[in-house]
């Protein structure tokens, strides 16, 4: 008899299964399946496999974190086969249990994923297509991915998400976009409908469905682009606001790349946590805003232009930055001349890691010159003036000039 704490004998090995079932699994996926002591899965998935496969059929319980981490001892001994909806490696089971356990510990048996099979039915490129998943996620993620031209596939958890990217898309400009729900791909039961995003008549579909988006404006729809400088009316803001051109500048600096955290600091509207987070779905930010009503506002922008992951941290810096995940870069766009900001961001980037200040006061000027002379880095001037009427005429007016000290940790 093995230990009550053993673990299971072997690796767990992690099988995908299509709406199509047994008659759709390849020889090795049917050999696995047939050799498990043990079939964990969802009640529909373990439904797919025929009675005469003699493995304990062991249903997920609800929430599924928990179980999924006790998985490797929870049957001693037994070979364990997990069963996945689809590729196990596409937003699926398999690349939880992977992340959990380490890739020795799991073997995965693919199977077509849903992204595949759709791509196959539209005629559609994969590697031309976007795929978004807002399974478990807000649907507000697709925005940065909408734009004219582009063909989009959205994973989501039910039935409901057709109609809810049909309302997003209407939302921002885009009714005329084209959509198809294509439900049970790959089984018998399999069926599309289409419609526009203004027009999408389906509250509700089957809920194994994926929904197809081919992106299209509405007459006089400015799209709003992924890299830095979007308009300041993008924003909703009371003033305090990193105006576009600086902007741009500004985040060319900060250098944002994928799978690297922000910290931006004195949030105001949150501009340049938002525009970071826009460049790349893996970046991460953290905005530290110390007034609630703007930090508030700057979950509202954050939620809008299709990041509802940044992370908002209501307090003042420095005492509000302690304890928060390491950053890559951190941008202080307000509080420069409060004791110990500069220094608290300063200790907490790992070497390569870049800081920059936006400064428009004499004092906090002031306190960036001496930041220049203590740790080099490079200083620069914007004046920005913008073309306005006088009289009859076109004249420049000028906007406070801003001066950003930038710099790299050795």
């Amino acid at each position: 008899m093995p230990e009550p704490d053993a673990p299971a004998a072997g690796p767990i090995v992690v099988v995908g299964i299509g709406a199509d079932g047994w008659d759709g699994l390849s020889p090795a996926a049917r050999r696995s399946i047939e050799a498990a002591d043990v079939l964990r899965g969802s009640a529909r998935q373990l439904a797919l496999v025929p009675p005469g496969v003699a493995a304990e059929r062991v249903p997920w319980p609800s929430p599924l974190a928990p179980a999924l981490r006790a998985l490797p001892g929870a049957h001693p001994g037994r070979r364990v086969v997990v069963l996945a909806s689809g590729d196990p490696m596409l937003s699926g089971i398999g690349t939880s249990l992977v992340r959990l356990l380490g890739p020795g510990a799991v073997d995965v048996v693919p199977h077509p994923s849903s992204v595949t099979l759709a791509c196959a039915r539209l005629g559609w490129a994969v590697e031309e297509t976007q795929v978004v998943s807002v399974v478990g996620r807000p649907v507000e993620l697709v925005v940065p991915h909408a734009t004219p031209g582009r063909r989009v596939l959205v994973l989501g958890s039910d039935g409901s998400t057709p109609a809810a990217v049909a309302a997003l898309l209407a939302e921002h400009g885009l009714g005329a976009s084209r959509l198809t729900a294509l439900a049970q791909l790959g089984g018998p039961a399999e069926r599309a409908v289409t419609g526009t995003a203004a027009g999408w008549p389906y509250p509700e579909t089957d809920p194994l469905v994926i929904t197809a988006v081919e992106v299209v404006a509405d007459p006089g729809t400015v799209p709003l682009p992924t890299v830095p400088g979007l308009p300041d009316d993008a924003y909703e803001h009371d003033g305090q606001l990193t105006k576009r051109d600086v902007r741009a500048v500004t985040l060319a600096r900060l250098a944002p790349l994928p799978g690297q955290l922000l910290w931006d600091v004195g949030a105001g509207a949150g501009s340049i946590g938002i525009e970071w987070l826009r460049t790349h779905p893996s970046c991460g930010a953290v905005a530290i805003e110390a007034h609630p009503d703007r930090a508030a506002r700057v979950r509202r922008n954050a939620v809008r232009l299709g990041v509802p992951g940044l992370d908002v941290v209501e307090g003042r810096a420095p005492e509000a930055l302690a304890g928060l995940p390491a950053p890559d870069a951190v941008f202080v766009g307000g509080g420069a001349t409060a004791p110990g900001v500069l220094d608290a961001c300063w200790d907490a980037l790992p070497a390569g890691g870049r800081l920059v200040v936006n400064a428009v006061t004499l004092e906090s000027e002031a306190v960036l010159a001496d930041r220049y002379a203590r740790s080099g880095g490079e200083l620069v001037r914007l004046g920005v003036a913008h073309g306005t009427p006088v009289g009859g005429f076109t004249g420049w007016k000028a906007a406070m000039p801003v001066t950003i000290w930038s710099g790299v940790k050795p």
